[in-house]
């Protein structure tokens, strides 16, 4: 019995709190066999649902891989597209190439949070993969009468790709948070499981959108050619592609199943409960891609004012050096997650950052003369941005939030994130011309950026929530709430397991 209703995130008394060495498909069996089905082998169970979850968390690392290389390769590609098409090609196509990816994320992610909740979180995926390939498919191809009208169908074919892959982002952050719910072990170890699962993922499809980028140059004999750009970006098609057949094959988790809330949306009564960990995991999401993205975008960019040599295969090369200093950021914020927890792990991350920052912005000078102490600096930048909010932002999003509205307020919570982005990267190459460009442009860039991290620390220990580990506590809570404010809860809870594996090669013995 449930006595007593905190809001989200206050500390409950033990009693309040769903025991967290249980696993959430015992407590399907026990009190929702309505989300399992009758007649079902418990072994059968077991084994489906362990098998279905594996399949969820590497298809969905596999999936943001993707995501990552298709989001960084046009910054690889547009120093090209000057030397190709140098008639066709400006500062405002140069943004709008960058941003029509950014703003067709922020479109799927509102359409697809909203889809995984009242639909499953299978149906959202496989539609957000279609729609993925189909803009892959379009810009690749693109074509037109003049280079600005080829660039346009390349920015439309972007936009459409943008919007498969923001639906990835609440599809495959609500999906890996529930499929390391099935078991207490998993549960105990979800900051590192779902760090490498989404931006460890992303950030390693940035790093091999570059090397991709040198071994194609290489093939074309370090030529600028068409041939370079259209394979870089056709390449990108072969993972959804091949994901496609394992996602058709999941199943939706078991807290979707257990407590979904498919017709008459409570919306008022869900804002009245978690304005403020919405309010905290969007500005928080916002102040992290507003300064990662066009540190990462341009980083050929930048690393091209410093290069002495200034060659293409160079500043690509340097850049995805650079770019590899995501990776350990990301180890060692999952590992921090789980040992000091996410509230505190975003923090520290976006203090070290914006500390850097200010030292990097403020020494430039001096700092640049040695070109390869700029280079491990400015990764170790990148880096201190991974460890924190660039892995804390996927799981605050997903554990602040009930099982049958994540998918909506982590949907949210991303949009906010990538319109931070889109502005950001919107406004990185006006604010460096404004400053007069070259070293004096680099350091405004560096400190308004180190203030926007310093801004996302400050909001994410005021306005996050520390949770606790079982997302069934959380859901019972909410379904508690709904019933005491005369929400009807007899209709919660989505198709059983049986009803599921009808549509997928799963077997389950009777």
């Amino acid at each position: 019995m449930l006595d007593g209703l905190p809001s989200a995130g206050a500390k409950f008394a033990p009693e309040l709190v769903a025991d967290e060495s249980s696993n959430s498909l015992d407590n399907a069996m026990e009190n929702y066999p309505e989300a399992i089905g009758e007649g079902i082998r418990r072994e059968s169970v077991i084994k489906v649902t362990r098998i279905s979850s594996i399949l969820t968390v590497l298809v969905s690392g596999v999936a943001l891989f993707s995501d990552g290389y298709n989001a960084q390769i046009i910054g690889y590609m547009e120093p090209l597209f000057s030397d190709l098409y140098p008639n066709g090609i400006s500062s405002t196509i140069k943004t709008r190439l960058s941003n029509s990816y950014l703003i067709g994320e922020i479109f799927g992610m509102l359409t697809f949070g909203f889809i995984i909740d009242k639909l499953g979180r299978r149906t959202g995926i496989v539609f957000a993969t279609g729609f993925l390939i189909f803009g892959i498919i379009l810009a690749t191809a693109a074509h037109g009468k003049s280079h600005l009208g080829m660039f346009w169908m390349m920015i439309i074919g972007r936009g459409v790709a943008g919007f498969g892959a923001g639906g990835e982002y609440p599809a495959c952050g609500a999906s890996s948070a529930e499929a390391s719910d099935e078991s207490a072990y998993v549960r105990k170890r979800r900051g590192i499981l779902v760090a490498m699962s989404t931006d460890f993922a992303i950030d390693l499809g940035f790093v091999v959108a570059g090397v991709v980028a040198l071994i194609i140059l290489a093939c074309y004999h370090q030529k600028a050619s068409e041939g370079v750009w259209r394979v870089a970006f056709g390449l990108g098609i072969v993972l959804p592609l091949t994901v496609f057949f394992f996602r058709i094959r999941m199943i939706n988790s078991t807290q979707y199943r257990k407590h979904a809330i498919k017709q008459h949306v409570p919306y008022m009564l869900a804002l009245r409960r978690y304005w403020k960990p919405m309010l905290g995991t969007s500005l928080a999401w916002f102040c992290y891609d507003f300064v990662t993205y066009p540190f990462g975008i341009f980083s050929t960019s930048i690393i091209s004012e410093f290069n002495p040599n200034n060659t293409l295969t160079e500043n690509i090369g340097y850049g995805t050096v650079v770019n590899c200093f995501y990776l350990p950021g990301c180890i060692v914020g999952g590992l921090l997650m789980d040992r000091i927890g996410r509230r505190q792990t975003m923090t520290l991350g976006f203090f070290c950052w914006g500390i850097l920052g200010f030292i990097l912005g403020g020494a430039l000078g001096p700092i640049q003369t040695v070109f390869p102490l700029f280079v491990v600096l400015y990764g170790i930048f990148n880096s201190f941005g991974e460890m924190g909010p660039g892995v804390a932002t996927f799981l605050t999003a997903s554990e602040s939030f009930p099982t049958p509205l994540r998918g909506h307020f982590m949907g949210f919570a991303a949009a906010v994130g990538k319109a931070g982005a889109a502005i950001g990267t919107q406004v990185f190459t006006p604010i460096q011309d404004s400053l007069g460009g070259g070293q004096k442009g680099q350091q405004g860039v560096f400190l308004i950026g180190s203030a926007f991290a310093i801004v996302g620390g400050m909001i994410t220990w005021v306005f996050i929530p520390d949770m606790e580990r079982d997302l069934e506590g959380e859901d019972v809570r909410f379904r508690r709430y709904l019933e005491d404010n005369g929400f009807d809860t007899s209709g919660l809870g989505g198709e059983s397991l049986t009803k599921q594996a009808r549509s997928t090669t799963f077997k389950l013995d009777e």
